[in-house]
């Protein structure tokens, strides 16, 4: 009898979503909360502009270099996590040898059912290495790139989300109606963004696009009554 084949679809792009949320999430408030502070303070669309372009660009690289230093530190935590398990497996094979039955049991598996799986790992040491790393201290190897694209990416949503909130003053002679319309600009992206955000991840769009919208209304609200408070 013909079976249908059995096809698993995964997302396997979580840490970039991450670095387009942590990006697009400080690019649509920020930019935003400067801007409105701004237009109470000054009737020159010209000088909301200038200070927004360079909040952006200051911001994208302040965050996109926080995002590549965050994957380094990353990367060297698990290189030098890796030379003291093959330290131990080396000069401790017994000690290892017990944390592995010890992993094991936690699935449930019997002294005399891990056995096999210890003698297996003692022939390979380097996939023993990997069976610690992974099952002992839960630590992925990382992308050897990961730290560039990750600081890209969240600079690059940065950018992308900071001309949301500015672009309406590109556009319009007057403070307030850019205002006006950057409100109603950046409240439909914060919406877009979070239902595109909730398709990914394999949320409920709606629910997320919600969330997202409330969570960054109130921060941007939040940063606007401060920056117009100062300005």
């Amino acid at each position: 009898m013909p079976q249908t084949p059995h096809l698993e679809k995964h997302f396997n792009a979580s840490e970039s979503v991450r670095d387009v949320v942590i990006g697009m999430s400080d690019g649509l408030t920020v930019p935003f909360a400067l801007a409105a502070g701004l237009s109470g303070a000054v009737t020159a669309t010209s000088i909301v502009v200038t200070a927004g372009l360079a909040e952006i660009a200051a911001g994208a690289i302040a965050m996109g270099l926080g995002g590549f230093l965050a994957a380094r530190s990353d990367a060297e935590h698990y290189a030098s996590e890796r030379v003291r398990e093959q330290r131990e497996i080396r000069d401790l094979p017994e000690a290892e040898e017990r944390e592995v039955r010890e992993v094991l049991g936690n699935f449930g598996l019997s002294g005399e059912e891990s056995e096999p799986v210890v003698a297996a790992l003692r022939r390979k040491p380097d996939a023993w290495v990997d069976f610690m790393m992974r099952f002992e201290l839960g630590l992925e190897k990382p992308d050897p790139t990961r730290a560039r694209t990750s600081g890209l990416t969240i600079a690059g949503a940065y950018v992308a989300g900071g001309f949301i909130p500015l672009s309406p003053y590109l556009f319009l002679a007057s403070v307030s109606s850019g205002l006006s319309v950057s409100i109603v600009v950046t409240v439909l992206a914060l919406a877009l963004f979070g239902y595109v955000k909730g398709h990914f991840t394999g949320a409920r769009p709606w629910v997320s696009s919600m969330q997202t919208t409330l969570i960054g209304g109130v921060a941007a609200a939040a940063a606007f009554g401060i920056a117009r408070w100062i300005a």
